[in-house]
């Protein structure tokens, strides 16, 4: 008898319907799984056999056929353990139901328990888009299933034997209900490090105030010790809260890779990731035989804080420019492409030379005039370019790490920043842009408006620092930023003046 039960695959970050066809056949005993199924897939068919005889029913001993459908479609993963087996049953007449309406993901233990599996937002997205209202999950999946909303009925199961109990219409699994719906603001960015524990570095902390006022690009350069790597973590302290659409975003991602709590299935923080300058150039950017989110889509919406800059393979740096430029990430094989979400904030910190002491007037650099021009020059030039603030920071003096704290909280920060932020989503409205540094060029012409007595010191900038025409651009987007974080309509000469500041180049 042949049997059709719903599951569902990903591809990249979403789901696609993925239709389970078994037929039992007589014959001599086999179990075959087909459809273009990974190593995972394939292994179901043992975890599958052992869990239908541990939850009491009888696996078949004659020839069975699993199709997972459409065949061209790759698929991996455990999570099409729960269909196959409910196939089975359903096959052999050992459960009679009708499960046209509903969708069934979750990995099989042997003795017949659900195991939570990756990815399940996503899939139960794709089922209330594609009109399967009921959703069948382990218990541990349930909260997660239950924010794709859309009125999805979301039924846990704890066990294989309590769904075909369920299915047999003998005990019934009462539909799972959120205690409380996804709020319009979520939870601030912990973090154990606040803005007013870091000594000094007044200017570098107002470059982190402006970067993250209007989400840009910032590059930290300064002798070993000074606070680079500190400043950096405290970053996520004074970013603004993401709304409700950005917190799915996040979550969606988190999902696919596997990182999603069962405790806390809603990423309400911005994200922040800083791998290690050994990361390969998949890791950085995504990848594998079918393409996974790398470290810059998991950096979506968040940071992705890259420390000892030039320490990081070319390859890997270089893969960077693009996805800062567009937002998105696609990483194309054989069997497809994919188009990754990657609209981060990138935070780069780097020595001035190999010894860290090039320029520093306590210590005596040891580099040769070639070692640091080499070093320098790991950073190429269309990589800077699209980088809107650099800083330097020095070493902090005596008297301002044993004095009092003096500086603002990250709380304080964070309300500037937060209002900053409301302005320019009132600007953006109707439009995929949420913060300045997203604007396209026909944005930075219609916005970004510099008044008469500006124009001369822009003009001049221009030509005294090289600018390119991204430059150009840079420039005027953080001087939007600065002006908005002071209340003002338009680009004045003092927000100008700051901004091109910010935009000297590294030491040669």
């Amino acid at each position: 008898m042949l049997a059709k039960v719903s599951s569902c695959a990903i591809v990249g970050l979403d789901g696609s319907i993925v239709e389970v066809e078994v037929d039992i056949a007589s014959g001599l005993p086999a179990f075959n799984i087909v459809g273009l199924p990974d190593t995972a897939v394939q292994e179901a068919r043992e975890r599958v056999r052992a869990a239908i005889r541990n939850s009491g029913y009888e696996f078949p001993m004659r020839r069975i056929t699993v199709n997972l459908a459409p065949a061209d479609l790759k698929k991996e993963g455990p999570s099409y353990d729960l269909s196959i087996a409910v196939g089975i049953l359903l096959s052999s007449q050992q459960i009679t139901c009708d499960c046209s309406n509903a969708i069934f993901l979750g990995e099989l233990s042997l003795d017949g328990h659900l195991r939570p599996t990756s990815g399940v937002l996503p899939m139960a997205i794709m089922a209330r888009q594609a009109g399967l209202p009921q959703v069948y999950v382990p218990s541990p999946n349930a909260a997660e299933a239950a924010l794709a909303g859309g009125g999805l009925k979301i039924l846990p199961a704890e066990s294989l034997a309590q769904l075909a109990a369920h299915l047999r219409g003998e005990r019934e699994i009462p539909e799972y209900v959120p205690e409380e719906t996804i709020p319009g603001d979520l939870e601030a960015s912990s973090t154990d490090t606040d803005l007013a524990h870091i000594r000094g570095q007044e200017h570098a902390k107002r470059a982190l105030e402006v970067a993250a006022a209007g989400g840009h690009n910032l590059l930290m350069s300064g002798p070993p010790g000074s606070g680079k790597t500190l400043l950096a973590r405290a970053l996520p302290s004074i970013l603004p809260t993401m709304a409700s659409e950005e917190a799915l975003e996040v979550t969606k991602i988190y999902s696919v890779a596997g990182f999603l709590s069962p405790e806390r299935p809603l990423v309400t923080a911005r994200p922040f990731r800083s791998p290690h300058y050994t990361i390969s150039h998949a890791g950085l950017v995504g990848g594998g035989r079918w393409p996974h989110p790398g470290e810059i889509t998991l950096a979506h919406r968040g940071v992705l804080f890259l420390d000892e800059f030039p320490e990081y393979s070319h390859m890997a740096l270089e893969s960077l420019r693009q996805p800062i430029e567009d937002k998105v990430v696609t990483i194309s094989r054989a069997q497809g492409s994919v188009t990754f979400p990657a609209n981060f904030m990138l935070v780069a910190a780097m020595n001035p030379c190999p010894c860290g002491y090039y320029g520093d007037p306590r210590h005596e650099c040891t580099c040769t005039p070639s070692a640091i021009a080499r070093y320098q020059k790991r950073i190429s030039g269309p990589l800077l370019d699209r980088i809107d603030l650099f800083i330097e920071v020095p070493e902090v003096e005596y008297e301002k790490l044993v004095g009092p704290e003096d500086g603002e909280s990250s709380r304080e920060l964070r309300k500037r920043v937060g209002a900053s932020r409301e302005v320019q989503r009132a600007r953006f409205q109707g439009t995929p842009y949420v913060c300045n540094a997203e604007m396209g060029p026909a944005e930075v012409w219609e916005f970004c408006q510099v008044e008469d007595s500006a124009k001369g010191l822009l003009q001049a900038a221009m030509h005294q620092l090289a600018l390119s025409a991204r430059g150009f651009h840079h420039v005027l987007k953080v001087a939007r930023t600065i002006a908005d974080l002071a209340g003002s309509e338009t680009i004045g000469i003092a927000h100008l003046a700051e901004a091109l500041q910010y935009r000297h180049r590294l030491q040669t």
